[in-house]
């Protein structure tokens, strides 16, 4: 069975995690500061604060720029539930719009459209690495007409003056957008380090920060430490200095620090990064040359003159497939022993956002693009013959459910 999306887990990182066990450090430690170092240099931001978790970081997040009751948040409808879950968690309201044609990422014109005075950030979502319009956007929440009606509620908010541009890049470490890294053309941009994701740390993310002149974003790092362990002033490596046992709680916090463990696996996979994703760029390039050819694929969108992929996911979808069909197809491809999958099901698909009033038809694009996508398997040791026995199942599949 050719899985779907694998980890990298070879000598070089079993290596690291057990000099980390050996070390004696397995919580927060040396290797996670040095993680976070490694990660600002790499995307030249301006401070890089680890997590356990890009759900609990952004939760944290949210926290922090003091987002809750009353307060709205701009998604797509496409994405995955953690994205509206996290703002539903803070006390606010998801405000879901609709896809771009050409891509899978949220319509500006439809944020145009959503934005309120209770508007308080927009969360654009990277789907399959594709940067999201981050210009667009910034051009956008910087209109006087739009920065008129915003509302701060907090010394933050008032000090940015705008709406917060968030970018959920749990797909996109390392994608690109206007000859720089796309994490630094939002003021804040969150990555997941899951199992499944392009860098993994088994479990894990991180908050990068590249909000404007006038913050202090060696403060901001230094208070996203504390609420990410519980309020506490010192963590475990501070209290290791002689005599420096003492602590204070300085608020009620979260407790989602990185652990050194996670960090171990994250310094190898950041270090050979590009090569990573090379070849998941190869892998993109034979699917395209594959399934350009077919009348009956539309093929996903990863580069243009101002965006570069992460190659995170190759989206294809069956042209003039319904929903059934695409399910069909799958299920025929599994039956070929090769791994496929979906991302995502719509927010308004799912009872915990029906419920809620949320309802598909009011997001044509999102459901357009769902009914009749395949996501395909993408990772470093997928070899070539791998990728051609993806291919012709995929090929066998559709000729199968959708005739010839």
């Amino acid at each position: 069975m050719i899985p779907f999306s694998p980890p990298r887990i070879d000598e070089k990182v079993i290596a690291e995690v057990t000099a980390a066990l050996q070390s004696g450090w397995i919580t927060t430690g040396p290797r996670t500061k040095q993680f976070e170092k490694n990660i600002s240099a790499y995307n030249g931001c301006k401070t890089t604060v680890a997590v356990n978790s890009w759900t609990m970081g952004m939760q944290v997040l949210l926290n922090w720029w003091g987002i809750g009751e009353g307060d709205e948040v701009i998604i797509p409808a496409y994405t995955y539930c953690a994205s509206a879950n996290v703002i539903i968690h803070a006390g606010a309201k998801p405000v879901l719009v609709d896809l771009n044609e050409a891509d899978f990422n949220l319509n500006v014109q439809k944020v145009r459209d959503a934005i309120t005075p209770n508007t308080k950030a927009i969360m654009a979502v990277d789907i399959s690495g594709f940067p999201a319009d981050y210009d667009q956007l910034m051009v956008l929440v910087n209109e006087p007409a739009i920065k008129d009606q915003f509302s701060a509620s907090n010394e933050l908010q008032e000090k940015l003056g705008r709406i917060l541009i968030l970018s959920d890049a749990a797909h996109s470490f390392g994608a690109l957008m206007n000859g720089g890294k796309a994490a630094v053309q939002a003021d804040i941009a969150t990555y997941s380090f899951h199992a499944v994701k392009n860098l993994t740390t088994a479990e894990g993310g991180a908050l990068c920060f590249n909000l404007p002149e006038g913050f202090d974003h060696d403060a901001i790092y230094k208070e996203m430490c504390i609420k990410i362990l519980h309020g506490q002033s010192k963590d475990a490596l501070a209290k290791t200095k002689k005599g420096n046992w003492k602590y204070d709680v300085e608020e009620p916090g979260f407790k989602c620090n990185m652990t050194d463990l996670q960090a171990a696996i994250g310094l190898i996979e950041l270090e050979r990064y590009q090569e990573n994703l090379d070849r998941r760029k190869s892998i993109f390039l034979q699917y395209d040359a594959a399934f350009q050819k077919e009348s009956w694929a539309i093929t996903p969108l990863f580069e243009t003159s101002q965006k570069t992929s992460s190659y995170h996911l190759y989206l294809l979808r069956i042209d003039e497939a319904s929903e059934a069909q695409r399910d069909a197809i799958i299920q025929e491809i599994f039956e070929q022993n090769v791994s496929v999958n979906v991302h995502f099901q719509p927010l308004p698909l799912l009872t915990a956002y029906k419920k809620r009033g949320y309802q598909m038809d009011d997001y044509p694009e999102a459901y357009r693009k769902f009914a009749n996508e395949i996501s395909l398997p993408v990772y470093f040791d997928l070899t070539d013959d791998q990728v051609q026995t993806v291919i012709e199942a995929v090929r066998h599949a559709v000729s199968k459910v959708m005739g010839d």
